[in-house]
């Protein structure tokens, strides 16, 4: 499961790349609106409608969000080093707080880990990745991604209005924890689709050759998702009193390559999307190499 979950993002990768030159200009716009506006919300729907918020996710949970925090206070203090621009900070922020701990943590989780490990790698996504996403994803997107700095209220009717936020609302209000069989049906296709679509626009928009002043960005953003942010939550598993099997779940999580979701977005909103692809594409590849250390400094 875990190599499957692999092989499909390189492959769709891979075939972005191939078909640059045959599908129009635009073509990863097209596929990130539609990822955007149906896919996503579709995947929202099925899978939040099913939280059940408790004390006991309260410990795992806070590990994601503490590592937000951590993002944005280490992309703060390289801004002035590196001299970010907006739009470079937006996309750092982006896909360094967010995780591919779903489409690659779950099956990572069960194949490293075991099965009793895997109601650990849930709660960190739903409640911390998704949720991010859902809420201060969608804030950054809308504070960074105008030709303009909206106004707070702008940026509070730009979230209330993304697709996704109102499947949000939808999933934990009216939605059915159980809904009818055709409608659950549907759901599933569309959202199981959401990851070779992002992943071939990303693919579309993938340089292996990036401009120079993109290089220390790369490498700075990659070695804070895949080195520092897992130290970090190896420390925080400690702290909040985690042990066993739920300490390498949150730790295996933390050290997933940046969410390709999340990379499509900071794509689609036209931020540092060069960097966006290739923060995606060149994370997915080298965390071949640090999650299996990972597994074996936590084992």
């Amino acid at each position: 499961m875990a190599f499957d979950a692999f092989f499909l993002i390189l492959l769709m990768l891979a075939l972005g790349m191939l078909c640059r030159r045959l599908f129009p200009a635009n073509a990863a716009d097209t596929l990130n609106q539609f990822a955007l506006y149906v896919l996503l919300p579709a995947a929202i729907l099925r899978y939040a409608s099913r939280l059940s918020i408790g004390a006991e996710v309260l410990a795992v949970a806070a590990v994601p969000w503490a590592v937000l925090v951590a993002t944005i206070v280490c992309v703060r203090l390289l801004t002035r080093p590196l001299k970010l621009d907006v739009g470079t900070r937006a996309a750092l922020m982006l896909c360094i707080g967010l995780g591919n701990t779903s489409y690659l943590g779950y099956p990572l989780t069960l194949a490293l880990l075991g099965d009793a490990a895997l109601p650990t790698a849930v709660i960190y996504d739903q409640f911390g990745s998704f949720l991010i996403l859902a809420t201060w994803g969608l804030w950054v997107l809308a504070r960074y991604g105008g030709e303009a700095p909206p106004t707070p209220a702008q940026s509070a009717r730009k979230v209330l209005t993304f697709p996704p936020f109102v499947a949000l609302v939808v999933a934990l209000t009216v939605m059915p924890a159980q809904p009818p069989h055709a409608i659950d049906a549907v759901l599933l296709r569309l959202s199981d689709a959401l990851l070779p679509v992002v992943a071939l626009a990303v693919g579309l928009q993938l340089q292996l050759r990036l401009p120079r002043e993109q290089l220390a960005p790369l490498g700075a953003g990659l070695a804070l998702k895949l080195l520092l942010m897992p130290l970090l939550a190896l420390g925080l598993v400690a702290l909040l009193g985690l042990r066993g099997l739920q300490a390498d779940a949150v730790v295996l999580e933390t050290a997933m390559p940046p969410m390709i979701t999340a990379g499509a977005l900071a794509i689609s909103h036209r931020l540092a999307p060069t960097l966006a692809a290739a923060l995606v594409g060149y994370g997915t590849l080298l965390s071949m190499l640090t999650l299996p250390l990972w597994h074996w400094l936590i084992g």
